[in-house]
């Protein structure tokens, strides 16, 4: 019987994916350790030539990515999540294939029935999303970034969007402001079931009602002109609303420009708070303060349980959904 991968770590005392590491040079390993696997490879006889290895280990060293780009979506925001993931990939051995097929359930099933992949990160995760029962059949694991309706069988990671609502909040209630606008993801992400969108604009309208505050949601757009003509219309329908809430990536990059354009100074005229990454407001020159949304934490968390998962199932453990908890950065954009 031919010597496996797995025969050499349980010899060195160490996991799948560490021997793994040790053999490719994608990853630095300890002397030590390196001496032991080293010890191991020689006592069994095994053979560490590519084709051998990936024979023994039945392991790719690759985990699938799919995501959509749709074209009515604001594509920096999605690539702010795809770096974080091929970062922490190649940091810790692996290598990433990118799939972003419209039939992203096919597409699913194709990878992981031809055994392209050793394990799957989803992206744009929608409320019902249909390629859920595809990943839980397959055999290898899947993590998600985006919280669907069912999470069993799933590692899922998000930003706690709901809390991040409460927060904001929170800071314009404190500061006096009674007449709030919420401005949203635009109307087709709620249709194809963008919970976070819902899970923001709702918890910020039961978090206003329990003070007594008028808040006013509207959906937001996501290419210009759009953008400036809904931005100022809803200003102008508003007059006597003190604070702006932000919850839309393309138009918060777009209202440095409009609000100048109208006159309107922040924090004077209008407060403004947003959510969104800091490397997003620094590419785009945002002054607002902002709830972190965490793009960085939530890749790196999802490919981080993900090899885990394919290295020792059982020390993985249960599949967890696991919520980043959000920080407000006071960028003195409120008053």
């Amino acid at each position: 019987m031919a010597v496996t991968i797995m025969d050499v770590a349980r010899r060195a005392g160490v996991s799948r994916s560490t021997v793994s590491y040790a053999i490719s040079g994608k990853r630095t390993i300890s002397a030590a350790t390196r001496e032991r696997i080293d010890e191991a490879i020689a006592t069994l006889g095994f053979t560490a030539n590519a084709g051998a290895r990936a024979l023994a280990t039945s392991q790719t060293m690759v985990i699938g990515l799919l995501t959509q780009f749709h074209q009515d979506e604001f594509a920096p925001a999605m690539l702010q999540y795809v770096l974080p993931v091929s970062d922490t990939a190649r940091e810790l051995g692996y290598d990433i294939l990118l799939v972003t097929e419209t039939d992203a359930t096919a597409a699913l099933r194709r990878v992981t029935r031809t055994g392209m992949v050793d394990g799957v990160v989803l992206l744009d995760v929608v409320h019902e999303d249909p390629r859920l029962d595809t990943l839980r059949a397959a055999e290898q694991p899947g993590a998600l970034v985006g919280l669907p309706k069912r999470t069993e069988g799933l590692d899922v990671f998000d930003l706690d969007f709901g809390e991040s609502a409460r927060m904001i909040i929170d800071h314009l209630y404190g500061l006096g402001h009674r007449e709030i606008i919420v401005v949203s993801p635009p109307m087709h992400v709620f249709e194809r079931g963008g919970a976070y969108g819902w899970r923001f604009r709702d918890a910020a309208l039961e978090r206003g009602a329990r003070y007594g505050l008028q808040i006013h949601p509207y959906f937001g757009e996501s290419r210009q002109p759009q953008i400036g003509q809904s931005i100022n219309a809803i200003l102008d329908a508003r007059p006597a609303a003190t604070a702006l809430i932000v919850h839309n990536d393309a138009t918060i990059a777009a209202l440095p420009a409009i609000l100048a354009a109208r006159g309107t100074r922040v924090p004077t005229d209008l407060s403004v708070v947003s959510l969104y990454a800091k490397d997003f407001g620094r590419a785009f020159s945002l002054p607002y303060t902002a709830v972190e949304s965490s793009p960085d934490q939530l890749g790196q968390q999802a490919v981080r349980q993900l090899v885990r998962r394919i290295a020792d199932p059982e020390l993985a453990g249960a599949p967890v959904t696991r919520f980043i908890a959000p920080e407000l950065t006071n960028r003195g954009s409120t008053r």
